[in-house]
C-alpha cells in the first residue's frame, strides 16, 4: 500500500465513479463524519458518480438511496442494488435472488443463528438485523463489547461449515446463500443503470474501504483506496489496496476525495 500522495495526477483525474464501503470507511467511531458527506456532495457535484457498496441492511440502503448525495448503492454484501429515480419518484430494486428463494435464505440462517450464539454467547444478533433482506449479521464489536479475533473467525467458520458465504467487516460477520458478492451486484449495477462494462473501465474506478470484505473489491480495482485504519486488519485479508490515506474513517475519505478533485482542477 502506497501512500495517497503518490497516486499519479493523471490516473486520479481519469477516475469516473468512486464506490465506497461505508463502516469505518466513511465514518469514525460509528458516525457520518460531516467532512465525509461533504466529500460524497463535492464528488457528485463534479460529475464522479458516487455508489457506496455496503454489509448494511436493505431498510438502511433505502435511506440511503433516496437521503445521500448518491448515485445508488449495493447492499447486504451484494444482495441487491437500490438506485431513486428522481424524475419519477420510484425507487428501483434489483436482487441476486428471487423473494422465495430469500424466505427459503432466512430459515437456513435461522439455523445458523442458534449454533453461532450457542458456540459463542458473548456475541449477538446485529441490532439492524430487522432491516435486512438476505443476509444475517452477527455482531462482535457495534453493539457489544469487543470479541477476540480468533472468536470472529470461528463464528465465520460456522458460516462456511454450513455451506453459506461469510464475511468478516470491522464490526459483523455476515453470512447468506448464494454465490454474489459486493464485486458481483456492482458490476450488474454499472451495466443496468449506467451502460457501463465494468471490465472495460476499472482503471477509472475508485473503491474506497477498510476491511477483509473489501478484498473483492481491492483485488479487482487496481486504484483501490483503503483509509488508514485498514492497517488494522490486514492479517486477515487475502488482497490489499493500492493506495492508502493517511487519516482514518471517513477522514480519510474526504482525503481521498480532495486528491480526486485536486487533480482535476
Amino acid at each position: 500500500m502506497r501512500p495517497i500522495c503518490d497516486f499519479p495526477r493523471d490516473a486520479r483525474a481519469a477516475v469516473r465513479y468512486v464506490l465506497t464501503d461505508i463502516d469505518d470507511t466513511l465514518t469514525n467511531d460509528g458516525r457520518l463524519p460531516a467532512a465525509a458527506y461533504q466529500a460524497l456532495e463535492d464528488l457528485r457535484c463534479a460529475g464522479i458518480r458516487v455508489i457506496p457498496i455496503t454489509g448494511r441492511p436493505a431498510g438502511w440502503c433505502d435511506h440511503i438511496a433516496r437521503m445521500w448525495p448518491v448515485d445508488g448503492l449495493v447492499g447486504e454484501n451484494g444482495a441487491f442494488y437500490f438506485r431513486y429515480d428522481e424524475a419519477n419518484r420510484r425507487m428501483l430494486r434489483r436482487y441476486a435472488k428471487t423473494g422465495e428463494e430469500r424466505r427459503a435464505d432466512r430459515q437456513r440462517l435461522e439455523l445458523i443463528k442458534k449454533k453461532v450464539l450457542s458456540a459463542f454467547p458473548c456475541a449477538a444478533v446485529a441490532t439492524d438485523q430487522a432491516y435486512r433482506e438476505a443476509d444475517l449479521a452477527i455482531d462482535f464489536c457495534e453493539d457489544i463489547p469487543p470479541l477476540p479475533q480468533d472468536d470472529v473467525r470461528g463464528i465465520a467458520r460456522i458460516f462456511a461449515d454450513c455451506g453459506a458465504e461469510a464475511k468478516i467487516s470491522s464490526i459483523h460477520v455476515n453470512g447468506w446463500f448464494g454465490g454474489y458478492d459486493k464485486l458481483s451486484m456492482t458490476r450488474i449495477l454499472l451495466e443496468e443503470a449506467f451502460g457501463e462494462d465494468l471490465a472495460a473501465i476499472r482503471e477509472h474506478v475508485v473503491y474506497a474501504g477498510d476491511s477483509p470484505n473489501d478484498c473483492p473489491m481491492f483485488a479487482y480495482f487496481p486504484n483501490a483506496v483503503g483509509v488508514a485504519n485498514v492497517r488494522a486488519l490486514v492479517d486477515d485479508m487475502d488482497a490489499l489496496p493500492a493506495w492508502i490515506t493517511q487519516s482514518e474513517g471517513g477522514h480519510g475519505f474526504a482525503e481521498l476525495a480532495a486528491a480526486l478533485l485536486a487533480a482535476r482542477s
